[in-house]
């Protein structure tokens, strides 16, 4: 800050410029930040005439030309000093064609009363209809959409009101259009949902038809730490790509997901899709497996528990989940080895395909001698 002119009005220094004004936003940022001069102002000479002023007429500069929002977003996620989040826009409508063979996939996911699939009801119930092309893993062509509530006959929670915003107002005398599911469930291949333990049994209880269809489950299914994300929620993966939506109301979910295993993966690995999608019609593909530590000694628990082994009070038994062969074989030998310590013993194995997965059903079970 310069010394006042002794009108009492602070004068600004010049400060270096670090950076040109950027052509869009029209500022610049500064090397340093000007500071005040406290120093009181001097006293005008009172013998001295104010020169007068200049009679020319100086014009007022012309306001900038007002830019779009998606204008600002580009210039500012052009600077390493910011992150730009857009709204999700739905695509209903994919471009391109299939390269080869399809798969026919349902998108799902619910709104419920609560947890308990035994004792709550459904309010809500979206699915996008659409086909993947098996070369790329890239959905293709139009989404058919459908998204329905239903009275569950109860009061909605207030917990789930603050959740979903849906409230019994809205479902009063709603019901599910089972016809138009009904259709959209013809020719279907399998069934996706980001937790399908929990929407599975929910939908088949009030819907049986789907127990006839495979399913899939893109939290489950997946690893997506390994492929290079952060995390396997699914706000936090839309974040990642630089959306947000608004959550917990099932169709726009359902598009959130359907973005999410669309967009190419971080770490793409040889021989595998570089879509999450591509990857989650794989794993329907293959039977997956539950795998009870029968008869572990008590000693183990702790080795078990941090292997990734849950306790199943009801059958009093550890018990994991394994993907594929390869991971089942894997086991063998850790349980072999770290828990039964070379010792004769059976555990019992449980194969699941994607009529079973996440159902309350049970899959072909058998024993496995180490």
């Amino acid at each position: 800050m310069a010394a006042s002119p002794g009108n009492g009005i602070p004068v600004f220094c010049r400060c270096p410029v670090t950076q040109a004004p950027h052509p869009q936003l029209g500022f610049a940022f500064l090397a340093e930040l000007p500071t005040l001069d406290l120093e009181p102002p001097k006293r005008a000479n009172r013998s001295a005439k104010a020169p007068k002023a200049a009679k020319s007429a100086v014009a007022a500069p012309s306001a900038p030309a007002p830019m779009d929002a998606e204008a600002m977003a580009r210039a500012l996620e052009a600077h390493p000093d910011y992150k730009v989040q857009r709204r999700l826009q739905p695509c209903l409508d994919w471009p391109g064609t299939a390269q080869g063979g399809v798969t026919t996939i349902l998108v799902l996911d619910t709104e419920t009363t609560g947890l308990d699939q035994a004792k709550e009801k459904i309010i809500e119930l979206a699915l996008l209809r659409v086909d993947v092309d098996n070369a790329t893993g890239l959905p293709v062509g139009p989404v058919q959409v459908y998204d329905g509530l239903e009275d569950p006959g109860k009061p909605i929670p207030p917990e789930v009101v603050a959740i979903t915003g849906i409230r019994d107002a809205d479902v009063q005398g709603q019901a599910l259009d089972e016809a138009r599911v009904a259709e959209l469930m013809q020719g279907v291949d399998v069934v996706i949902a980001h937790n399908a333990g929990f929407d599975r049994p929910f939908v088949e209880g009030r819907l049986p038809a789907f127990a006839q269809l495979p399913w899939a489950c893109s939290f489950a299914d997946l690893d997506w730490k390994a492929m290079g994300r952060s995390s396997a929620k699914l706000e936090s993966l839309a974040q990642e790509l630089g959306v947000f939506y608004d959550a917990h109301r099932a169709e726009m979910d359902c598009h959130a997901l359907l973005a999410v295993l669309a967009a190419p993966l971080p770490q793409a690995v040889a021989g595998t899709s570089a879509t999450g999608l591509g990857r989650v019609l794989h794993a329907a593909r293959n039977p997956s497996y539950r795998v009870s530590a029968t008869n572990a000694p008590f000693e183990a628990k702790d080795l078990l528990k941090a292997r990734g082994y849950r306790w199943n009070a009801d059958q009093r038994v550890w018990a994991t989940r394994l993907n594929d062969d390869a991971a089942l074989h894997s086991e063998f030998d850790w349980l072999r080895q770290q828990v039964y310590n070379g010792r004769h013993a059976a555990v019992q194995v449980e194969k699941l395909d994607a009529l079973t997965k996440y159902s309350s059903r049970s899959g072909q079970t058998s024993h496995q001698q180490l």
